[in-house]
């Protein structure tokens, strides 16, 4: 962490002139253990923040300019705008999701009364699926709140008002999961979260003699934004076919019983599908959490093992890449459980491996993705950490 931050606060030094009043933050990027694409139909969820994440150094402005820079985007320069000037649909490249952040705290009734400037530097993979763009604006919703002294926004609200960003400023209709996790993070625990609610509890992640290893594929398809809202609307217009025959306002209100009763009131067969890997990743997760507290890891890992089968068939947001690193996986034994994690079409895979078998998990891992793509993936045993703040 440490290096992170001295590098940035060189180049804030040398961008924008000195080091006088800034604040420093960070911002968890997350991995969902289980509970994909449940987000948006009112089921659970149990991601967990990671110690990745987004650094930012940041001060307030006597003028009315936003100056941001990020090193991972160095290229782009110093995006520079007036507060009071952002535009819905204005060219800022990576910078639209501070900006969004910025507009979305203006639509809630938080104003600022000045500008601002920040540098960010990030170790999340880009693309990977382990949430940057969350991490990005929650870390901004953090900084806002602490600049101008928002201090009746809580956790919760960053992580709506990142949610709200994202899906009016940016265009992407994903559920509250992401922001959640990030904004409210807590070292060594998952968050097991009804998104229906919003009500949540933490769970102690106690994995004795095993580890979290996320593997990235390196591969994002330029399809995943388009096939998100299209997964969203398919979704929508199962609950709607659904509704002319039960009392339920999400896809997370029945179970695998009562959907497989009434599924035929669902007219479109693609459509069928992606409903009941909603109903059944929902009840799977909240047999996961229980075994989880159970010390079942064992069934943890087959729970995991079964989210990334509806992933792959029902749901059909899996790629050949992906389901070779599952499938590859599986081929050493000490892997507990391996599903693919995050919006779909590239990205990582999450994996629960006994401790004695890291070193060949990742091996192999290397050694067959390497072989049969010509790239390596990357490989990172990751820790559960604390949500997103000052440090």
């Amino acid at each position: 962490m440490s290096e992170y931050i001295e590098k940035l606060k060189r180049r804030f030094s040398e961008l924008f002139g000195g080091l006088e009043n800034t604040r420093e933050y960070f911002s968890p990027g997350r991995v969902n253990l289980i509970g994909e694409h449940t987000d948006y139909n009112g089921g659970h969820v149990f991601p967990c923040a990671l110690t990745l994440g987004t650094y930012a150094i940041a001060r307030r402005r006597d003028d009315d300019k936003i100056m941001l820079y990020s090193e991972n985007v160095s290229k782009a320069g110093v995006i520079t705008l007036s507060k009071d000037n952002i535009a819905l649909n204005g060219s800022y490249g990576w910078a639209a999701y501070p900006i969004g952040v910025v507009w979305a705290f203006e639509k809630q009734g938080y104003g600022i009364d000045s500008g601002f400037e920040m540098a960010l530097f990030g170790d999340i993979p880009n693309g990977s699926g382990l949430s940057s763009s969350a991490s990005i604006e929650v870390l901004t919703g953090a900084v806002l709140r602490d600049l101008y002294s928002f201090d009746g926004v809580t956790g919760v609200d960053l992580a709506k008002i990142g949610q709200y960003s994202e899906n009016n400023f940016n265009g992407v209709k994903c559920g509250i999961m992401d922001q959640f996790a990030v904004a409210m993070g807590k070292k060594d625990h998952a968050i097991f979260l009804d998104t229906a609610t919003l009500k949540y509890e933490y769970a102690p992640v106690i994995l004795e003699d095993a580890s979290i290893v996320i593997v990235n594929s390196n591969v994002k398809h330029s399809l995943v934004d388009s096939a998100y809202n299209e997964r969203r609307s398919q979704c929508a217009e199962a609950l709607s076919d659904l509704q002319s025959v039960l009392d339920i306002r999400t896809l997370g209100d029945i179970d695998e019983e009562t959907f497989e009763k009434n599924k035929g009131a669902i007219k479109d067969e693609t459509v069928r599908k992606r409903a009941k890997h909603a109903v059944y990743e929902n009840q799977r997760t909240i047999r996961a959490v229980k075994a989880l507290s159970e010390n079942d890891i064992a069934l943890f890992g087959k729970l995991m093992d079964e989210s990334h089968i509806s992933l792959r068939d029902d749901y059909e947001v899996s790629c050949e890449e992906i389901d070779f690193l599952v499938d590859t996986a599986h081929s050493v034994k000490g892997v507990i459980g391996s599903r693919i994690t995050g919006g779909g079409f590239g990205g990582c895979t999450v994996n629960i491996v006994k401790n004695e078998a890291l070193d060949e998990f990742k091996e192999k891992i290397n050694r067959a993705y390497l072989e049969k793509y010509s790239k390596e993936p990357g490989i990172y045993q990751v820790s559960i950490g604390d949500g997103a703040g000052r440090i």
